[in-house]
């Protein structure tokens, strides 16, 4: 018999310690794997409660710190383009991730609750509040990376805003 793969290895290291099923535990898992080896994501952390009230999260949350932005406001690009403001040069935010498999149905009311359990960035600490200062960084609201993972474990990533967001003006 083969060795287990690296991804099998992480997921039997990792008991989960959360009041979630076992299959969206392990799905966090796999996702932390593929943001931390294949997109060179840092600070990875699995949350099981809301930092802001400590009420069990809907489902397992990841947070972490993409090697880049993820996302530029419209009005935000606006700004830094008129400074002259070079991409490397903009601080990376840290972003929260809904790990999710392509056979699950999603509606508006789940999303919702996921939005809503979350603040608008995740803290550095597992427990700590976000200060108003950094509130104030992030433009266009709450949002979310929806990492969809496929029956060939391909994960693909999508951007989900809580509420509309202005389009650019070319």
């Amino acid at each position: 018999m083969p060795p287990p793969s690296a991804l099998t290895s992480f997921i039997s290291s990792h008991s989960p310690p959360s009041p979630h099923s076992p299959h969206h535990y392990n799905l966090a898992l796999q996702i932390l794997h593929n943001l931390q080896y294949q997109h060179s994501w840092t600070s990875l952390r699995i949350h099981t409660h809301s930092h802001l009230t400590n009420v069990s999260l809907p489902r397992p949350l990841i947070s972490g710190m993409p090697p880049k932005r993820i996302y530029v406001h419209p009005d935000q690009q606006l700004e830094e383009l008129k400074a002259g403001v070079k991409d490397d040069e903009v601080e990376v935010e840290r972003e929260w991730v809904l790990p999710t498999h392509l056979q699950e149905k999603w509606s508006l009311r789940r999303f919702a609750e996921v939005v809503d359990a979350v603040g608008e960035e995740p803290s550095e600490d597992h427990g700590g509040q976000i200060t108003e200062e950094a509130k104030g960084k992030r433009r266009g609201g709450k949002r979310v990376l929806l990492a969809t993972l496929g029956d060939d474990s391909t994960v693909v990533y999508y951007i989900v805003h809580d509420g509309i967001v202005k389009p650019r003006q070319n």
